[in-house]
């Protein structure tokens, strides 16, 4: 049987990418890349023996509208980024992303969401949330 795909329209792709969407926003993975195409702002997140890193590229975001919180191990970054542009004119292309965004990542379980620091700088957060002192690794002598 012959199953004409102008039938289903982008709107099937639309509907797919939309639920990969609402997973990540829930802390589950994707099975097919980090992070959906244009998802914005786009992250690394890095591991160390002592802290993980997360780095976050923002610019043109104003700091002071950031909204960062740890719950249950989830780390959530809100805030907006605001499109510049002069009153009066028109665009023919634009690819600079604007509005409000949201990015929820899932820790580890042995991060201590007592310990965490937040620094902008040049457009990108860098959180490091330092791992809870039990599960650092110890160097255990030989008597």
């Amino acid at each position: 049987m012959y199953i004409n795909m102008n039938d289903f329209g982008a709107s099937l792709f639309d509907e797919l990418r939309r639920l990969e969407r609402e997973m990540n926003t829930y802390g589950w993975p994707s099975p097919i890349r980090s992070a959906p195409r244009g998802e914005y702002p786009p992250i690394n997140i890095g591991t160390h023996a002592n802290r993980v890193d997360v780095y976050l590229f923002l610019p043109g975001v104003d700091a002071s509208q950031l909204d960062i919180n740890i719950q249950q191990n989830m780390l959530s970054i809100k805030g907006e980024r605001r499109l510049i542009a002069e009153e009066g004119a028109s665009y023919f292309r634009r690819e600079r992303f604007d509005g409000a965004f949201r990015r929820v990542v899932n820790l580890p379980e042995d991060v201590d969401p007592e310990q965490v620091e937040a620094l902008y700088k040049d457009g990108v957060l860098h959180i490091a949330i330092q791992r809870k002192e039990a599960s650092k690794p110890r160097q255990i002598q030989v008597k």
